[in-house]
């Protein structure tokens, strides 16, 4: 340890300094970290935003089909009911015939 004020100072002025550089090297830190967190939150909305254009290119594809798919069966609803109702008229004429 020191034993005059002088070196007493002296060692007390380098242990100030190297608290100092610390707190630099810090600082230093804490800026690249937000810089990566900035980074990584712009990252994240890039991919939300993709995803979201996918699940509605998704969601209008699906959409689609089923319309289509609706069309079908509608259509061939109307034709099972035709042919039921035909062969129902012919059970009647076969029936009044004899």
């Amino acid at each position: 340890m020191p034993a005059t004020l002088e070196e007493r100072v002296a060692y007390l002025e380098g242990k100030v300094e190297e608290h100092s550089r610390g707190y630099a090297d810090i600082r230093e830190g804490l800026q690249s970290l937000e810089q990566r967190l900035t980074f990584l939150d712009q990252k994240v909305d890039r991919s939300r935003e993709e995803l979201a254009a996918r699940i509605d290119a998704s969601d209008h594809r699906l959409s689609g089909r089923i319309d289509s798919l609706d069309q079908k069966v509608s259509t061939q609803f109307r034709w099972l009911v035709g042919i039921q109702f035909m062969v129902l008229l012919a059970v009647i004429g076969a029936l009044l015939g004899k």
